[in-house]
């Protein structure tokens, strides 16, 4: 696109400096992410989804509290035994207690709560390179956006300077009689509208440089060229079998599945009983006679369930609703990332035969242009035929900017579409978001004091969690 922009010279001095400093596209979109708002809210799902792995682990292990209770008891009693004498009594007990409740078998409801959450965990982080894809695609339409609308205004500037020049020098045939007053009104209409649409591109690429500053954080400075369009896919067929095989959201929805198969296997157990081993020490004193007792429980229980209304039998029906529903977007998935990869590799297709065809059509208008002003030199062509063929070059030269523009997104977006358009394909200079390190942290379900607990403080601390 270096060929596209018709300079000045003036404007070639204050660029040239620039260039040692200019913004790459690898640097866009490693900014855009390390900026996105987005991926730390999806990276912050991911560690709640983390959360329910300990949480279903939790489950498996014995749960241990403790309890203490004052009671003070006062009143009067008349009896028989005080000969209907009415005496008061106080007293004041501290009963202090432990207790133990572990979940010892049930026909596997617990472990399979454990392998749901760790399925939900993966798909979680299917979606958060999902998400990734959509911030660096969008970064490339931003970077591409401004680039294509800054090459506009500098065209518009060029053609208003040349429409400028074409009305002076139509106003000096005028005044010696080689043209019309008409000739000029056309040339003085023409600057009109060559202003008119500089004001256009202007407004353009102030647009184009708000959504840059939102999709990678940083507003632009000087964009350096995006180097050459990434290497994608063959045919339209291979498209297809990597997006099939790649893409974050066809495993992400696989992933689903599985939980919800899961879900069903849970709900089937919740119908069958469990055995819990229970205990309790406790240890029982009067303040103020100074009796005491200890003593202590051990129990094992069987139980399950007989009848809650049909609510198991419902959440039974749910869990196996919601896996169809699982398997049926694993099918409609399926259909629109195999559509995606379609339209991508058309819109690439299309993309480089507009671009292609610009570069002949610049060609053509370029001659063409020459060849006409200099005819009106010589008093064969009218200003008009001078105008409509700076036009003419004008709209071709516009066309390559928009195709090559397009061309880069075309190629970037069927990378998103064949799941290749992440950090790691594009070997982007920027630390890589592990999903894995929290999950390791948390997954057996640490205490507050243990080691492990005490990594995952400083986990904690170093991404602002409190």
């Amino acid at each position: 696109m270096a060929g596209l922009l018709i300079a000045a010279a003036g404007a070639a001095a204050t660029i040239a400096p620039e260039r040692a400093a200019a913004q790459t596209l690898g640097d866009t979109l490693a900014r855009a992410y390390a900026n996105s708002g987005l991926l730390e809210q999806n990276r912050a799902l991911l560690r709640a989804a983390d959360e329910d792995v300990a949480q279903a682990v939790a489950a498996l292990r014995p749960v241990i509290s403790w309890s203490t209770q004052v009671t003070r008891q006062f009143g009067e009693r008349r009896s028989a035994q005080t000969f209907n004498q009415v005496q008061s009594f106080a007293s004041t007990d501290l009963s202090v207690g432990v207790d133990l409740e572990w979940l010892l078998y049930d026909f596997g409801r617990s472990q399979l709560q454990v392998d749901a959450a760790k399925e939900t965990v993966l798909a979680t982080r299917e979606r958060l390179v999902a998400i990734e894809q959509q911030v660096l695609l969008r970064a490339v339409r931003a970077f591409m956006a401004v680039r294509r609308e800054s090459e506009n205004v500098a065209l518009r500037e060029n053609n208003v300077r040349l429409i400028t020049r074409e009305l002076r020098a139509a106003e000096d045939r005028f005044e010696v009689g080689e043209v019309t007053r008409t000739d000029v009104s056309l040339a003085e209409a023409r600057l009109a509208g060559a202003r008119a649409n500089l004001a256009l591109a202007q407004g353009n690429l102030a647009q184009a440089q708000e959504e840059f500053r939102a999709a990678v954080g940083t507003r632009p400075g000087a964009l350096a060229e995006p180097g050459p369009v990434p290497q994608t896919v063959s045919s339209v067929e291979q498209a297809r079998r990597m997006a099939m095989r790649n893409h974050p959201e066809m495993r992400e929805a696989q992933r689903q599945v599985t939980a919800a198969e899961l879900r069903v296997a849970v709900a089937r157990a919740a119908m069958k009983p469990s055995v819990t081993l229970g205990g309790r020490l406790s240890v029982n004193e009067d303040l103020e006679n100074r009796d005491y007792t200890h003593s202590g429980q051990v129990s094992l229980g069987v139980g399950g369930p007989i009848y809650r209304g049909g609510q198991l039998s419902a959440l039974l029906r749910q869990a196996q609703a919601n896996r169809d529903a699982a398997r049926a977007n694993l099918l409609v998935v399926s259909d629109r990332l195999a559509q995606q990869a379609g339209d991508a590799w058309a819109q690439l297709q299309v993309a480089r035969a507009a671009r292609e065809a610009s570069l002949r059509q610049i060609r053509a208008a370029e001659v063409a242009f020459e060849g006409v002003r200099e005819e009106a030199r010589l008093g064969a062509r009218t200003t008009l035929d001078v105008l409509n063929a700076e036009q003419e070059l004008l709209d071709a030269r516009a066309t390559l900017i928009s195709a090559s523009a397009d061309e880069y997104i075309a190629a970037y977006s069927l990378l998103s579409a064949i799941g290749l358009m992440t950090a790691d394909h594009l070997d982007l200079s920027v630390p890589r978001y592990d999903p894995s390190e929290y999950y390791n942290l948390v997954k057996s379900a640490p205490a507050v004091n243990s080691a492990q607990g005490r990594a995952l403080d400083r986990v904690l601390e170093s991404i602002g969690q409190d």
